[in-house]
């Protein structure tokens, strides 16, 4: 049995029928076809915050696993994790990873795997609008890994904010490298919602990211990853003494492959909405210190007539003017004789 279906040609401004079977399945809209499916995934002033996504490859070494299970702890409630394997290479196909990232909505991912070329490898991924923006490939070495259970201590709160340390020349390199990707990566990583005011208390532990030299004719060096929980004692003043003690984890990484963002996706990621930034006032400027520091434009001034302030001071008394007075001489009171001598006339 057959059935006609009228169906309107995009290219043709009459119609067209068409038959089609009568057990034929018709076509289901998508999701995003119902009203409202394209305004939720618009941009937004206020972006989301960003949630971090947890893959793994077919093969994933289990140093790799128990690092991305403690920095999946360090990253709850904004982390998302599948332990199902998934055969994607990141650096050859990222199509996978960005229908990912579009489904559940998270700009960073942490994909682990494991090869004899590249053991215990974690892929540190960005994504700009469900598009890989940039990437870091970093291998973690397995003699120096301890986990967060290994530390016999007490564990920071869930969902506070780390305080954040990077230190090392390679993290401050004017030009663009593996280790400035990597502070980028880290702070995005750890960055968590955005607040206008901190409380003292909330500040638990710090995350501390360290790097070496780097030497002609050596090994790029390894960057060592360290948390510490902050902890506050009693000091005989208003400021406590502040000691940190070593929670977990303890990693060391050493910097494989990258994929640097394009220059044209990079633009467009660092655009800012309208309204979000403070409008500029003009001849108003904040100096370093942190005042705000106006500039006035006068007109040309006339200061012949300008009253000054008479200081008693500055005036001579009566007697020490009579006594200039007498021993004032002028030209006039000097004359000459026939002798050629010259005499002086005191008034």
């Amino acid at each position: 049995m057959l059935r006609q279906m009228q169906v309107l040609s995009p290219h043709r401004t009459d119609t067209q029928l068409t038959t089609v079977p009568a057990n034929h399945a018709m076509p289901v809209p998508s999701l995003n076809s119902y009203p409202g499916a394209l305004e939720k995934r618009a941009p937004l002033v206020t972006e989301n915050v960003k949630t971090t996504l947890f893959l793994r490859y077919t093969s994933c070494s289990e140093i790799s696993q128990l690092v991305m299970k403690d920095l999946q702890s360090l990253k709850r409630p904004l982390a998302i994790s599948f332990t199902k394997k998934n055969d994607i290479h990141p650096f050859d196909d990222p199509s996978s990873l960005e229908f990912f990232s579009e489904k559940n909505d998270t700009s960073l991912m942490v994909y682990g795997s494991h090869s004899k070329k590249r053991p215990h490898a974690l892929t540190l991924i960005r994504f700009f609008s469900s598009r890989v923006l940039d990437m870091l490939e970093l291998y973690v070495d397995p003699e120096t890994v301890r986990t967060l259970s290994q530390f016999k201590n007490a564990k920071a709160a869930v969902g506070l904010k780390p305080l954040l340390a990077f230190s090392g020349t390679p993290f401050e390199s004017p030009t663009p490298n593996a280790y400035t990707l990597a502070k980028s990566l880290f702070i995005d990583l750890f960055r968590g919602q955005e607040a206008s005011s901190v409380d003292v208390e909330g500040l638990q532990y710090i995350v501390s990211i360290c790097a070496g030299e780097e030497v002609d004719g050596q090994p790029a060096p390894k960057i060592h990853f360290r948390c510490y929980l902050i902890k506050t004692k009693r000091s005989g003043s208003k400021t406590p003494r502040v000691e940190v003690e070593e929670m977990g984890p303890r990693i060391d990484f050493r910097v494989g492959r990258l994929k640097e963002a394009d220059d044209v996706i990079w633009k467009e990621a660092l655009k800012k909405p309208r309204g979000v930034e403070a409008k500029t006032r003009k001849n108003v400027e904040t100096d370093i210190i942190g005042d705000k520091v106006g500039r006035i434009h006068l007109g040309k001034q006339d200061l012949s007539n300008l009253q000054t302030r008479k200081m008693k001071g500055l005036k001579r008394s009566r007697d020490v003017k009579d006594a200039d007075d007498a021993t004032m001489v002028n030209d006039d009171d000097v004359v000459s004789d026939d002798a050629g001598e010259t005499k002086k006339l005191r008034l």
